[in-house]
């Protein structure tokens, strides 16, 4: 199926970028490309992207700064490539304004997977009333859960979370970023908290809670719903 959009590549490596726009233009996207964060920047104000690809190595700028230079103007979707691998580094990302982010060496479908996420929720014009992930349905507008067409109770707090996780499947939400939104900003280091209700609700929705294929852990990081239309 041909998908569309206008993405933007910000890499110094030019096999890279060869490489991402030849996957990438077979599917319909059109792809331009740039090979240091100030071209990138430029490009970026001119061309009006609907989501960027960064690589984290640019020879003129760190990644970060590009991400933080962005975010002061434009609410692009921008997904990382990214050698680290660390916790710290992908809440660093995350909070300084990314989308999500693939380790190098990544897979090109996982990539294009992670492209179809960040396109429907920049494009998504209003709220989505249901959400369905294999025996899981949630039904915003009626506040109703359903597991095998049972419905299943929750709390009032469980439900936030989960409700949370879920208009924002398919992208992974810090732990900072779901305890600040549902607990306050003087909570954000009180991750016991966040573990003990995600626990709580994979009872609850998982088949079996110890090997969740519904609420994924990134360790370190947050939790990602699947999107399971798009992944």
């Amino acid at each position: 199926m041909k998908e569309g959009g206008l993405i933007l590549v910000v890499d110094d490596e030019q096999q890279i970028r060869r490489f991402i726009k030849i996957s990438l233009e077979s599917c319909g996207y059109k792809v331009f490309e740039a090979e240091t964060g100030n071209k990138g920047i430029t490009d970026a104000a001119s061309i009006n992207p609907d989501l960027i690809i960064l690589d984290l190595g640019l020879p003129d700028m760190d990644g970060l700064d590009f991400l933080k230079r962005i975010r002061e103007w434009s609410s692009v979707p921008i997904i990382v490539l990214t050698v680290k691998d660390s916790e710290k580094d992908k809440v660093d990302l995350l909070d300084s304004g990314a989308d999500d982010y693939l380790t190098k060496p990544f897979n090109v479908n996982e990539l294009k997977a992670r492209i179809r996420v960040a396109f429907r929720h920049r494009f998504k014009t209003e709220e989505t009333p249901v959400y369905k992930a294999g025996k899981l349905t949630i039904d915003f507008s009626k506040r109703i859960v359903k597991v095998n067409n049972k419905i299943i109770k929750f709390t009032p707090k469980e439900y936030a979370l989960l409700s949370m996780l879920a208009r924002n499947a398919g992208k992974v939400l810090t732990q900072n970023h779901i305890l600040k939104e549902l607990w306050g900003p003087f909570q954000e280091e009180e991750s016991q908290y966040l573990r003990i209700y995600i626990l709580q609700i994979r009872r609850k929705i998982e088949d079996d809670p110890s090997n969740p294929k519904i609420i994924i852990t990134e360790p370190g990081v947050g939790y990602r719903l699947v999107d399971e239309k798009y992944l």
